[in-house]
């Protein structure tokens, strides 16, 4: 194997850490280009989109959803989670590169010559596997902004949000102002849930989609759902929680408590490998250019490249990614 500096030779393995769609583009992309990629991840192929609502659909159309060239086919206008998930493993199939799903890459060790990946199967031993590049694309959706309340790890409580049948009418608090708290906050009223929600902020954040809006809105003046403004929440007990409002302190019931408050990236492989993080927007230093970090042989690729500001980066304008280091990959080894 070569030097990372002295450019990686064709045919040489390059390990993808991350199996999110942008992950997969650039396996595509490194195939295509003559590499030999194996893809890890912590949990299946496109976890983030697994953990979805179970009844999504896409606002963007199958064609800007599409990677590596080949078709998204569906029968209807806008494609659901299910279209999406079923189109993503068509890719590893036709493709047939490796992947190792629930595999999570524990830490990378940079050598003289190569990187050593250290990995654990789900349940298994941790073993080693040499690559002469890496690309990190683990995205931000692992790693919930918590909020360090008590209470927050008890089993009826969830960063995550599925399907609001498990709520009917229950009473339900929903944390946060963005589109997955207001979508998931209609959902459950509309499962026959009982909803609170309760946002820091003083109204709902600007950045909820525009048809949307006039449905939430209509819900709060109607008293459908409760709305809690300027509020945070203290703590959450097995049914109720304790919040803070301009009212003062109060609690609410709460017998399923759903923290839609976004995710942070998960920088860390990249700190150990020497990456530097911008501290203010956790931007990791690289060139968009040629997607390659300050050190040598790593290169970054889908939202991780957006630091804090996650919804700059999709899969609309992160699939490309992958043809951009994989030509880098190209030059470097000439």
């Amino acid at each position: 194997m070569t030097t990372p500096e002295m450019g990686v030779p064709m045919g040489s393995v390059v390990a993808v850490v991350g199996a999110g769609p942008c992950g997969l583009a650039a396996a595509i992309a490194l195939t295509k280009a003559g590499f030999h990629p194996i893809v890890f991840d912590k949990g299946g192929i496109c976890a983030s989109i697994m953990a979805y609502p179970v009844y999504t659909t896409f606002h963007s159309t199958p064609e800007r959803l599409s990677i590596g060239g080949m078709p998204f086919a569906i029968a209807l206008e806008k494609p659901t989670r299910r279209d999406a998930l079923a189109y993503y493993r068509s890719l590893v199939a036709h493709f047939g590169f490796e992947v190792r799903q629930y595999e999570a890459v524990e830490r990378i060790e940079r050598t003289d010559r190569s990187f050593v990946l250290h990995s654990r199967p789900r349940g298994g031993e941790t073993r080693a596997t040499l690559a002469d590049a890496v690309v990190v694309a683990t995205g931000c959706f692992g790693t919930p902004n918590r909020l360090g309340v008590p209470g927050e790890d008890l089993p009826h409580v969830t960063h995550d949000y599925r399907e609001g049948h498990e709520a009917f009418q229950r009473h339900v608090l929903v944390v946060g102002g963005g589109n997955s708290a207001v979508e998931s906050a209609l959902d459950l009223f509309r499962s026959g849930a009982h909803v609170t929600l309760v946002h820091m902020g003083a109204h709902i954040d600007d950045g909820v989609k525009s048809w949307i809006r006039p449905d939430i809105e209509n819900r709060i003046r109607r008293g459908e759902i409760v709305a809690r403004w300027n509020s945070r929440v203290l703590g959450i007990g097995p049914a109720q929680a304790h919040l803070d409002t301009p009212e003062g302190q109060l609690n609410v019931p709460a017998e399923h408590v759903y923290l839609l408050t976004g995710y942070r990236p998960d920088s860390s492989l990249l700190v150990s490998l020497g990456v530097t993080v911008d501290a203010t927007t956790g931007v990791p230093s690289h060139d968009p250019a040629t997607m390659k970090t300050n050190v040598p042989g790593v290169y970054l690729a889908g939202v991780l490249t957006a630091g804090f500001k996650a919804n700059r980066v999709f899969i609309e304008n992160g699939r490309d990614h992958g043809d951009v280091l994989a030509h880098a990959l190209v030059v470097g080894s000439r």
